[in-house]
């Protein structure tokens, strides 16, 4: 079956850019339709399709080259630049704008953002126009997938769909080549073997299996762990459930800087600790904790040591055996690769032994049941294979950035605090409290930044944030905290829209503030006696 190609009358005629876009679109659906038919069996994402430049004259623009390949995400970034430029031709003529299809394909274009394509509903009214989305500036809480590790993930949404387990067929063969390759991939990241890389759904399901598991299968003999204040919230509650259980939990204060006394984390070991568990970087105010120190603490000690890395991962030089860690945790969407996957570490010499959660097929070494998302892993596996290439460009365009956003904010806005540690900190997180300001406010009012005032996972509740509390900060200035988050993908003219519009709305809403006009005429408000009536 021949596949539909735009006509000439739509492809010269540059009034009619819709016309162009449903003939590209269908264009487009038809080679996924013909490619996806089985050839002498069955169809690989590597076979050549004819050339489509007679097809698309134009539509790539100057250093762009046509799509030959559909099973590679380049080709779709290729798809998505051309629909973008016909989309941009569409809102820039002069001129009624044309009716937007009622079948087929509809273009949603957002500014900062992918552009998709959306399937139409004939009953739905056409858009008026352009929705634009706001700057994201919220990589603490997620990260956009990367294109290199889109364009690795397709070839096993599509062709290569077997079941990784299944040992009696090339589809399960294939599979879980691409499968081991990922623990490679993941294993090279933080210096350890591939065997002990163990895939999860998640940072969260690793941090249960690390603590849960663990205590449970030594409990016979240990029942005492270690763990901070300030740890994720997946940690904290694992670590609560146990001690419903009857195990014992030593939660450690932090410094006001947010790191531990390491003095404090010797003492606190007993005899039957089996295990300590310290987040290497703080989701909510960026704070490096010394891990390589608390390694050797433990190892010393003859307990083992996990660490929640899901933020620190791809980010920072990581090695598991420099750094005697013990258990790792590691989560997909925080390093630019896909949600609903994660992975964690567990050392085989000296062998650490932990309890499995759930029952199954004996999946992943008996410790995690349960068929492993192809598509999923190959994401997770690329994308630390990226981070790791990527690591020491991004870190040192992340501190610039970092340092241009904290400068000029605080050179234009007295009383700004910087939450934690500012030397043992990833510069990628910012935790900036802006006295006599509500965070909430600041949030609402900052609507086109994509911003949050801490964790995701607590951002529903309207408390203030434990970790802020629990390196001291005054209950006022935890209110008004915000978190900025910079990642790979961020501009500097981000950064400066995002500063501009901060010291805007800070400087409005204190001029709505008693407080703020009382510290302007010189009244100190700890002096004040407040009553309620």
């Amino acid at each position: 079956m021949g596949n539909p190609t735009p006509t000439p009358s739509s492809r010269s005629d540059p009034a009619s850019p819709c016309a162009y876009l449903t003939s590209l679109a269908a264009s487009v659906a038809q080679l996924y339709v013909s490619h996806g038919k089985r050839r002498g069996g069955r169809s690989r994402p590597d076979e050549s399709l004819p050339d489509r430049r007679e097809a698309l004259p134009g539509a790539w623009g100057p250093g762009l080259q046509p799509l030959r390949k559909v099973g590679s995400a380049s080709g779709t970034m290729l798809l998505r630049a051309a629909w973008r430029r016909a989309a941009v031709a569409v809102t820039a003529a002069p001129g009624p704008k044309p009716a937007a299809p009622t079948r087929g394909l509809r273009l949603r274009v957002g500014d900062h953002a992918p552009q998709s394509a959306v399937t139409a509903d004939t009953t739905a009214a056409p858009e008026a126009g352009p929705v634009l989305r706001p700057l994201y500036m919220d990589v603490q809480a997620t990260t956009p997938l990367d294109p290199r590790v889109l364009d690795a993930m397709l070839p096993y949404l599509i062709n290569y769909y077997g079941n990784p387990h299944s040992r009696t067929h090339a589809y399960g063969w294939e599979s879980e080549a691409a499968m081991e390759r990922a623990r490679q991939q993941v294993a090279s990241l933080i210096g350890a073997d591939p065997r002990e890389i163990i895939f999860t759904s998640g940072a969260t399901e690793s941090n249960n299996i690390a603590i849960k598991g663990v205590a449970r299968f030594y409990r016979s003999r240990k029942k005492h762990l270690i763990t901070t204040q300030t740890e994720h919230k997946c940690v904290l509650d694992s670590c609560r459930s146990l001690e419903a259980e009857g195990f014992q939990v030593t939660y450690l204060p932090v410094q006001k800087s947010g790191i531990i006394d390491l003095k404090e984390l010797e003492a606190a070991i007993q005899p039957d600790t089996s295990l300590v568990s310290v987040m290497t970087v703080n989701n909510e105010i960026g704070v490096k904790q010394p891990i390589a120190e608390i390694g050797q603490i433990c190892s010393s000690r003859k307990v083992y040591f996990h660490t929640d890395a899901a933020q620190a991962v791809g980010k920072i030089p990581l090695n598991v055996n420099d750094m005697k860690i013990d258990l790792m945790s590691i989560s997909g969407h925080k390093i630019y690769g896909p949600k609903g996957v994660g992975a964690i570490y567990i050392r085989r010499r000296p062998r650490v032994r932990v309890e499995a959660l759930q029952s199954g097929g004996g999946q992943e070494r008996g410790m995690r049941s349960g068929t492993v998302p192809t598509p999923l892993v190959v994401g997770l596996g690329a994308a630390c294979e990226v981070a790791q290439q990527e690591m020491e460009y991004d870190h040192k365009r992340i501190s610039k950035l970092a340092e241009r956003l904290i400068q000029n904010i605080m050179k234009s806005l007295p009383d700004v605090v910087m939450n934690g540690d500012p030397e043992h900190h990833y510069p990628g997180c910012i935790n900036l409290s802006f006295a006599y300001v509500e965070g909430e406010s600041l949030l609402m009012a900052l609507k086109d930044v994509a911003l949050s005032s801490g964790s995701a996972c607590t951002s529903a509740s309207l408390e203030p944030s434990y970790v802020l509390r629990a390196i001291g900060t005054d209950e006022d200035l935890a209110h008004s905290s915000i978190r900025f988050g910079i990642g790979r993908f961020t501009t500097e003219e981000e950064v400066d829209y995002t500063v501009e519009k901060c010291i805007q709305h800070v400087k409005r809403l204190r001029e709505m503030s008693p407080l703020w006009e009382m510290v302007q005429d010189g009244i100190d408000l700890k002096s004040i006696k407040w009553t309620q009536h």
